[in-house]
């Protein structure tokens, strides 16, 4: 969509910048059938050879700070294209509008370099200069957005001590004889203290992120029946390796979400994580019920859709996400380079 509207766009401004030269230039021509001629004529290699520098020549070397380069072929390439038209011109002039006198060649070939390297010169003026009034508005409204989704983050807080503290006050109020409400608070305060405290960073150590993990589904394994059976398999994990945080949980939540609830079957969930020459694997199966189970599954939504924004930010080109689902198991397995 975007494609189609930068070629619009300008086909608009060159159609548009076409039509004022025949009819700025027209009172200079006999005939408006010339002026549409030589205009057309010049159109063509102006265009030809402001894409040429904008596209080419200036990526390749200007960017990239080889000055002597980018002047050396820019003044090439026009002079190259004046040569062409003033060529076309004079032979124009003579087999089709009998041009009484006949203009030298020299004062085409000059005429023509005057006229192409006006055009070429402004055009690409132009276009540096909308292109860094645009860069400007974007960095602007990024600044804007990062001190809002700072100010969100602050508020988000809700003052983590008090927060802690409140959760002490709970796990004091719960009779000692009830050892499993007391666990699963304690395993609430430790995920809640790596979210506030550690999550903060761009990126956590694996091992951090791992423990985690193991604590998210210990959380889970204690809201969940004894009919569900949750086998988690971590090993392998390489020292020293770092990940963006709360990447895998995603997939965990969805397992423990959208896993089956068969009174007279299994219900499973198997997480399978480990690392291999700073390549980190990840499985996570569960089973399902059916179609229906599968309809949620797959439009389970923002969850999975952040994640692959995410990845897509953090990890492009260095991740694989592979999705399988069948009558019985949903399956998800993530690959991320590390290095």
């Amino acid at each position: 969509m975007l494609k189609n509207r930068t070629v619009l766009f300008h086909s608009l401004f060159w159609a548009g910048t076409y039509l004022l030269w025949v009819v700025v230039f027209h009172r200079y021509s006999f005939t408006l059938t010339k002026t549409m001629t030589v205009e057309f004529c010049y159109l063509i290699f102006i265009t030809a050879d402001y894409y040429a520098i904008s596209h080419l020549i200036v990526p390749q070397f200007f960017l990239k700070k080889k000055y002597v380069l980018f002047v050396s072929f820019t003044i090439i390439i026009i002079a190259l294209s004046a040569w062409l038209r003033a060529l076309i011109a004079s032979q124009m002039n003579l087999h089709f509008f009998h041009a009484t006198p006949i203009v030298e060649f020299r004062t085409l070939y000059l005429n023509s370099l005057a006229n192409i390297s006006i055009w070429v010169l402004l055009v690409t003026i132009g276009k540096m200069l909308i292109e860094r009034i645009q860069t400007h508005q974007q960095l602007e409204s990024l600044g804007k957005e990062r001190v809002k989704n700072e100010l969100d983050y602050l508020k988000a807080q809700i003052n983590p001590h008090a927060l802690f503290n409140s959760l002490n006050t709970i796990y004091g109020h719960i009779d000692k004889s009830n050892q499993v409400a007391r666990n699963i608070l304690l395993q609430f305060s430790e995920l809640l203290r790596y979210q506030l405290y550690d999550c903060g960073a761009e990126k956590v150590s694996l091992e951090k992120e791992v423990g985690y993990i193991e604590n998210y589904v210990a959380f889970q394994r204690l809201r969940k029946d004894e009919k569900l059976m949750v086998t988690a398999q971590i090993e392998e994990i390489e020292m020293g390796l770092q990940i963006a945080p709360l990447l895998l949980v995603v997939l965990i939540e969805n397992a423990f979400k959208f896993v089956s609830n068969f009174p007279d079957k299994e219900n499973k969930i198997m997480i399978k994580i480990f690392t291999k020459e700073k390549v980190l694997y990840s499985s996570f199966i569960n089973t399902k019920e059916g179609l229906q189970n599968a309809l949620n599954t797959n439009s389970s939504g923002i969850g999975l859709a952040n994640l692959k924004r995410r990845l897509e930010l953090l990890y492009a080109n260095k991740y694989e996400l592979i999705v399988n689902s069948d009558n019985d198991l949903y399956e998800t397995n993530l690959i991320i380079t590390l290095a």
